[in-house]
């Protein structure tokens, strides 16, 4: 789907990676998938990439003799890396105390109320002199809540794949006071956001998810950009019943219940956001192990003249 998959730019169709919201004009589709889609978009067809050699990254990382790493998020996947890399993880204390503040999270009946919701918190934020970062998934989503806040008056920046020439600017105005910024995940793992310090008497940036992911860890990811290093910082979720997410669980008691309100529904919402995203991140797993026993079947085949690696 075009900005949530996939943008065009300059008369091309440029994949957009999720997990980093990020544009990678390199890659493309395989199995004609890609040509498809540029004659949906009605851009120049061009031919079919010839794949002459690949490698998985599980693979490729698996050709180092010593391996090591270190994330804030390395919970979650603490089997995976033993599994599939026999590392053992340890958890290192932080420095400081953690102060994040986290808020409940919010389960609204639909889009719209969401993002009346969102934008009426924006404007609540800011005037208070915080500063207030939201995250989405998508380019689409992220221009969604723009235009909630546009219609609300509530000044703002956008950061995603459209505006990623301008990323270093608006990171680093971010934190100041009463600053609205709307992020993908660019403005996720790995990005540091400088507070004033008259946002961190008022209590530091606050973080606005506006959407769940496949992985706990992206989410946990976002709300990583605040309190960090000891300061004060506050986080809180705010969703919708009709997420894209929930599609998988739609059927189950607890989707159906989702739209009920009071706390019967937000019990129930919650429940099925917390099942959509365990059977995404199985499905996702079982899809990494499927590619290594399929790479480790190829190499064995190929190995014809000599032992494989």
């Amino acid at each position: 789907m075009k900005g949530d998959h996939y943008l065009t730019s300059e008369g091309a169709i440029v994949i957009v990676d999720e997990y980093t919201g990020r544009l990678m004009p390199e890659r493309s589709w395989s199995g004609g998938l890609h040509q498809l889609i540029k004659v949906k978009e009605g851009v120049e067809v061009t031919p079919k990439k010839l794949t002459i050699a690949r490698l998985t990254y599980q693979r490729f990382f698996g050709r180092y003799m010593k391996l090591a790493g270190m994330t804030g998020t390395a919970r979650e996947v603490a089997g995976e890396l033993a599994h599939t890399y026999k590392l053992g993880t340890l958890r290192v204390p932080t420095r400081k105390r953690s102060r994040l503040r986290r808020g409940a999270t919010r389960v609204l009946r639909d889009q719209d109320r969401k993002l009346r919701v969102i934008a009426a918190r924006a404007g609540q934020l800011s005037s208070q002199g915080r500063a207030v970062l939201f995250g989405t998934r998508t380019v689409a989503a992220s221009e969604a809540v723009s235009a909630a806040l546009a219609r609300a008056g509530v000044a703002h920046s956008v950061l995603n794949a459209l505006q990623d020439a301008d990323e270093a600017a608006i990171v680093a105005e971010a934190g100041q006071p009463g600053r609205v910024t709307v992020a993908t995940n660019m403005a996720g793992r790995g990005t540091h956001i400088t507070v004033h310090d008259d946002v961190l008497r008022a209590g530091g940036l606050h973080v606005i998810l506006t959407e769940r992911h496949d992985s706990t860890r992206i989410d946990r990811q976002l709300q990583g950009r605040t309190a960090r290093q000891g300061q004060p910082g506050s986080a809180e979720t705010i969703l919708s019943a009709d997420e894209t997410l929930l599609s998988t669980v739609r059927k189950t008691p607890s989707a159906r219940f989702a739209r009920l309100p009071g706390p019967v529904g937000r019990l129930a919402a919650l429940r099925a956001f917390r099942l959509a995203q365990r059977l995404a991140t199985r499905a996702n797993l079982r899809a990494r192990r499927s590619l290594m026993q399929h790479d480790k079947r190829l190499d064995t085949m190929l190995a014809f003249s000599g032992r494989p690696e």
